[in-house]
């Protein structure tokens, strides 16, 4: 088999890793941290499990990068030559980016919600009357950060796939410039 299937393999499964992580923490995680009878462990013990999943994350997006510099390097002529792959290309790595830097960020909003555990909580993303504004802010954007954050990865996935396609014979013949 020539070609770059463990560039392909470890791109696919990274970008499932941060889509399957994410939707996981948000739904599994978070759900089962909004159970914990003392109202203050809620978004401690949610934060503790987004810490360990972190180390994880940040080995898939550099996994997930190389393995996306390996493919465009044995596709570099493809991608010069036929039709639409630049732009899908130039396409797929600003959402990724984009997704990066949101699940950085969902990162960086999530310590602020630990460094605020001691007020308590609903849940990892739902206040309890009587927080502070600051808790309360951090928490309605952390709920939208973890969410957006599967989005980009399916995006990602998605686009993965229309490259894919691209390489079917027949549409590298039509797109052939």
């Amino acid at each position: 088999m020539a070609g770059n299937l463990v560039a392909r393999s470890i791109h696919d499964l990274t970008a499932a890793a941060w889509f399957g992580g994410s939707l996981m923490g948000a739904i599994g995680l978070n759900g089962a941290a909004a159970e914990a009878k003392d109202p203050t462990e809620r978004t401690r013990l949610s934060s503790k499990g987004w810490g360990k999943w972190a180390p994880v994350q940040t080995a898939a997006f550099a996994g997930h990068l190389a393995a996306d510099l390996a493919i465009a390097w044995e596709n570099k002529g493809r991608i010069a030559k036929q039709d639409s792959v630049a732009s899908n290309t130039i396409y797929k790595t600003v959402v990724t980016l984009a997704g990066a830097a949101v699940t950085l960020y969902a990162g960086v909003v999530g310590k602020k919600v630990d460094e605020l555990s001691e007020e308590g909580a609903e849940g990892a993303t739902e206040p309890r009357a009587g927080a502070s504004d600051e808790l309360k802010s951090a928490q309605t954007q952390l709920k939208a950060l973890q969410w957006a954050i599967p989005a980009f990865a399916a995006w990602v996935i998605v686009l993965g796939a229309k490259h894919g396609e691209m390489q079917r014979p027949k549409n590298i013949l039509k797109g052939l410039r």
